[in-house]
């Protein structure tokens, strides 16, 4: 028997295909079906050629229906593949000896001399995940001790506060370093009076020297006594910038150079360079470990999530954890994540926004947390990848599709259907041969929320019925071509000339045409068009008409306009301004 006439087999096939179009958003892929049908079937295996005929007639024909009637047939013929699909949500790891603890605490420390963008969203999102699955305490520290080169800005305070309450963090204490100054002068003044630190004035090339060749400083062997009396000095305003550094002294044997005495506090000019909360009220200031190292200890901090490139740090530290008789928290370093073709440099994103190059921190181009979520990219979306990526050492490098996939998982489910023709063009529809009312649904699965309605009569002598379609589908168009208004009526195509495309009414039923596989577009009838711009991700601006019934959309709201893609609401006024997701 020819494979084309089993229908088992064919059965089998659809069923495949239509498993693999829902995991792929709607588009199964014939090569994957090889392999798993000849699995099952291995008497076919001499018969390749014929098997893949088969499947890919298949395939062609799940792939000409929506994800939605997709999801629906799977969902009716073979539910129990949806109940496992949805129990094998990815959950993070237990946390090392969390046991140990009383309570979880976790922390994320940004330096508010930028917004936040998709590459802090590791962090943030692992930190605050642990402390709610272990019902700890997540902490929001500010690292501001940088009032030259990582200068902080007041605005970023704001801003990252607002990140974190949209990605859905909420935040049970809050701390800004350039507040505990006085904290860290005293653990300072410990440190050197109990001789594990010491106020260098070596210049920077000759301590690099030294350090290199693993010897001490002239000042590292100084008595504790001299070495406190250039730290109040240092207070005190008898050192300009650069000329004196405490450092916390560690193993001059220690196969690492950067770990050697390393720096803790410096002078800064802040007559020069003020600090934007404290001015200069302060000109000792703490580097990242002592600051870090001692905040970590008095905060409470059981698990320090972070990545990889901070594993010297927690070597420096732990030299400090060790003087003043503390226990360091467990460290989790994960893996570098990088994601292609996203702009995350934060000196670069302020730089390239100062020079005009963007519009601003929610320009589209860019990776920040502002611009995605302009774009309408979900929390629900980003924290599904950052968890499926998890704590690995590893690294890990994604797309932007990756986390569109995630996305367009989550909008699939939720967002309402209408149309919208870019660059429109005037379809003319001859002896449409009564009046019909399409009843559009708001959600192809959700009848619940209701439809959109428009009717089309027929005007003049030659029944006409006017419509916008895009020029894109104008385009594709060929005279004697059978073309589907979708949830409307089929027509064939006569002539077209420039802005205008003329057609017969054809037939009413979608069934009449299905099987020769005609396509689909979206229209807008004449009168029933309201100006529509759509922002697109490298800021051009695709122009159109969406339907009437977005006029009542509201600013945030994300929809999916059928064949374009989904895309956030950003003003309706005189015409819509929506800017793009993806796909």
């Amino acid at each position: 028997m020819a494979l084309e006439n089993d229908s088992e087999l064919k059965e089998f096939s659809r069923k495949a295909a239509l498993l693999n179009a829902v995991s792929h958003d709607g588009k199964a892929q014939a090569g994957a079906l090889v392999g798993k049908i000849l699995g099952e079937r291995q008497d076919l295996r001499s018969k390749v050629k014929e098997l893949s005929d088969v499947i890919n007639t298949v395939v062609n024909e799940v792939n000409n229906l929506s994800l939605a009637e997709q999801k629906a047939i799977v969902e009716e013929k073979w539910p129990e593949t949806q109940k496992k699909a949805q129990t094998e949500e990815k959950k993070l790891p237990p946390l090392p000896n969390a046991d140990k603890y009383a309570k979880i605490v976790t922390r994320f420390s940004p330096n508010p001399d930028c917004v936040l963008h998709l590459g802090s969203a590791r962090a943030i999102l692992l930190s605050h995940e642990y402390a709610r699955i272990y019902n700890g305490k997540f902490i929001l520290r500010f690292e501001d001790t940088d009032p030259k080169i990582k200068k902080p800005s007041l605005e970023f305070y704001d801003s990252v506060r607002q990140d974190l309450k949209w990605l859905g963090c909420t935040v049970d204490e809050e701390y800004i370093q350039s507040d505990r100054l006085p904290i860290y002068y005293e653990y300072t003044e410990r440190l050197i009076g109990e001789g594990n630190a010491y106020v260098c004035e070596c210049p920077s090339e000759e301590f690099r020297k030294k350090i290199i060749a693993k010897e001490a400083c002239p000042c590292r062997v100084l008595p504790a006594a001299e070495n406190l009396e250039r730290w109040h000095s240092m207070l005190n305003g008898g050192y300009t910038e650069g000329q004196a550094v405490v450092r916390v002294k560690t193993d001059l044997e220690n196969p690492n150079p950067a770990v050697r005495d390393w720096p803790a506090l410096r002078v800064i000019d802040t007559k020069k360079y003020p600090h934007p909360r404290v001015g200069s009220k302060y000109i000792v200031w703490p580097l990242y470990n002592l600051a870090a190292g001692i905040d970590d200890h008095l905060m409470g901090m059981t698990h320090i999530i972070r990545g990889k490139e901070h594993y010297t740090n927690m070597v420096r530290q732990k030299y400090m954890y060790q003087y003043l008789g503390w226990e360091y928290p467990e460290a989790i370093h994960y893996g570098r994540l990088k994601i292609t073709g996203a702009f995350l440099s934060k000196s670069k994103i302020v730089q390239g926004i100062k020079e005009g190059c963007y519009a601003g921190f929610d320009d589209p181009r860019l990776g920040t947390f502002a611009a995605l979520r302009k774009r309408g990219i979900t929390p629900e979306a980003i924290k599904k990848m950052i968890i499926d990526v998890g704590i690995k050492s590893n690294d890990v490098t994604l797309s932007w599709e990756n986390l569109f996939s995630y996305n367009r998982k989550i909008l699939d489910a939720t967002s309402d259907r209408y149309f919208f023709v870019s660059d429109p063009v005037e379809l003319k529809v001859m002896q449409v041969p009564k009046t019909f009312v399409a009843k559009l649904p708001l959600h192809p699965d959700k009848p619940e929320k209701g439809f959109r309605e428009y009717t089309v009569t027929p005007q003049g002598n030659e029944k006409e019925g006017l419509f916008w379609i895009s020029k894109k589908d104008a385009d594709a168009m060929e005279k004697g071509k059978i073309i589907r208004l979708m949830e409307l009526f089929n027509v064939k195509v006569d002539d077209k000339t420039g802005n205008l495309v003329t057609a017969e009414f054809a037939s009413e039923s979608y069934e009449d045409v299905r099987k020769i596989k005609v396509q689909l577009i979206q229209w807008i009838p004449k009168g029933e068009e309201f100006p529509c711009q759509v922002v697109m991700p490298d800021t051009s601006v695709t122009e159109g008409f969406a339907e009437s019934a977005c006029k009542k959309l509201k600013p945030d709201a994300i929809i999916q306009f059928e064949r374009f893609g989904f895309t956030r609401i950003n003003e309706v006024n005189q015409k819509i301004i929506a800017y793009y997701a993806h796909k």
